[in-house]
């Protein structure tokens, strides 16, 4: 078991931290809204929760690109780059 843990690459390593720690905040401001029992604060909750999505999103993103970039072309890291671009435009509202 141990050797299964050590052929993890630290870069995979943060960004499931990263998606878990979106997921904890997720549950948590949930919970919040449900505590607080009102609209405007479960609206005032969801709109910190915007933030934190495309926050971690980017940061998830960069981290794994970083971690490729060694094994990618420039043009591949330009067009994943874009393609980030183009979901961050396509969920503006």
């Amino acid at each position: 078991m141990k050797s299964w843990f050590v052929s993890i690459e630290v870069a995979l390593l943060i960004m499931v931290g990263l998606r878990i720690l979106s997921g904890l905040i997720e549950i948590s401001a949930a919970g919040l809204m449900l505590r607080l029992n009102s609209i405007e604060k479960a609206v005032a909750i969801n709109a910190g929760l915007a933030l934190v999505g495309p926050i971690i999103f980017i940061s998830s993103i960069s981290i794994g690109l970083l971690s490729m970039a060694d094994r990618l072309s420039f043009t591949k890291i330009c067009l994943i780059g874009a393609g980030v671009v183009l979901i961050l435009l396509g969920i503006r509202k």
